[in-house]
């Protein structure tokens, strides 16, 4: 739902109608003319994370104000912070001082996000994980800090879009990410601890219809989370032509591989990831480490071209994600879950993606009209 796929429009828009709107905070000025103009030139400059990092934060600001106007004091306003990211406290602290009501973590454990958000107690903080090993580490964790998780999110390796929560592409159908392993398994171990009244399961991955929600709603989940399907919804703040790139594609068209930031990840295979899978191991073969980042911030902690990590991948995953979100469907990387469409091809409000998905009549007036 990053870069800028995913931010004040579409978030705004799914609180309007009750839901939670989650931004996705990573590089947001890319949705600023003035931001861009501001910090575009900066790649060389000794400073140049310092003022794109500032310039992202006062982005965040505006999205997370933007989606507030938008809500009319409706539904719950979100913003996802990735745990791989350079700037990831920096992002935290931004949201948290723009008012957000929930804070939601994944690409890695976000063992110090209750230290980060201690002095906003009423501010939910919810993990992304996809095992009962992941929860049981970060509750007991937090725990230790006097902190719960609010809620947490199981996303399933094999069905989500993006960045998956498995350690290699090898291990995306392990049965132990299957929600009728993990969700049981994470139950036994809230109940084992005396707080499963307390942290409720949102799952997320391969949720397309009504009868998906009540039956995650029969395994114990408390809600659902979808992606893809809001990325190609008409609020969704992407390009006309990111929609459809994610909307027409088909079950060969997606991949697996191993992302710069080196977690699995899963995309449309485009003209460029079908160019990059085909010299990765020569790419791979050939990594060094990089005197400065390509675009001068450093997005990531850890990112395996500019680090030079052979077992991770070798592109700047910015510069593909910005080129996706004008929907540069040559040069772009399009991240998708695996999951079929509500609406096949067709683009449709966000009004009716959540009316289908509670059961509701849809017809096919547009929202607004």
């Amino acid at each position: 739902m990053g870069v800028g796929i995913s931010a004040g429009g579409l978030a705004g828009t799914v609180a309007a109608w009750g839901g939670v709107g989650t931004i996705s905070s990573v590089d947001l000025r890319r949705l600023h003319p003035d931001l861009m103009e501001r910090t575009a030139h900066l790649e060389k400059a000794p400073d140049a994370r310092e003022r794109i990092d500032a310039a992202n934060c006062e982005a965040l600001d505006r999205e997370i104000r933007r989606a507030r106007a938008l809500s009319g004091g409706h539904g719950l306003i979100a913003v996802n912070v990735m745990r791989a990211l350079s700037a990831y406290a920096d992002y935290v602290r931004q949201s948290l001082a723009s008012g957000v009501d929930a804070i939601v973590v994944g690409a890695g454990l976000p063992l110090d996000l209750p230290e980060l958000a201690q002095e906003h107690p009423h501010v939910a903080l919810i993990p992304i994980l996809s095992d009962a090993r992941g929860v049981q580490v970060v509750v007991r964790r937090w725990m230790k800090r006097g902190r719960l998780p609010d809620a947490i999110v199981l996303e399933h390796p094999r069905l989500a879009g993006g960045h998956l929560g498995a350690a290699r592409v090898a291990d995306l159908s392990d049965r132990r990410f299957d929600f009728d392993v993990a969700v049981p398994e994470v139950q036994a171990f809230l109940a084992r601890e005396g707080i499963e009244r307390e942290i409720p399961l949102i799952v997320a991955g391969g949720i397309a219809t009504h009868a998906d929600v009540q039956r995650m709603q029969a395994l114990g989940a408390a809600a659902v989370q979808l992606g893809t399907a809001f990325a190609v919804t008409v609020e969704s703040d992407a390009a006309e032509a990111f929609k459809q790139v994610l909307a027409r594609a088909r079950p060969d068209d997606l991949v697996e591989f191993t992302s710069v930031a080196g977690l699995p990840a899963r995309a449309v295979r485009t003209p460029w990831l079908d160019k990059y899978l085909r010299l990765e191991a020569r790419m791979q073969a050939m990594a060094h480490p990089k005197r400065r980042c390509n675009m001068g911030f450093d997005c990531l902690a850890k990112c395996g071209l500019r680090d030079g990590v052979p077992e991770m991948g070798q592109f700047c995953i910015d510069q593909q994600l910005g080129h996706a979100l004008e929907g540069d469907q040559q040069r772009g990387l399009f991240f998708r879950g695996a999951g079929r469409l509500p609406f096949g091809e067709a683009i449709r409000p966000v009004q009716d993606l959540l009316r289908w998905l509670l059961g509701q009549p849809v017809n096919g007036a547009v929202l607004g009209a």
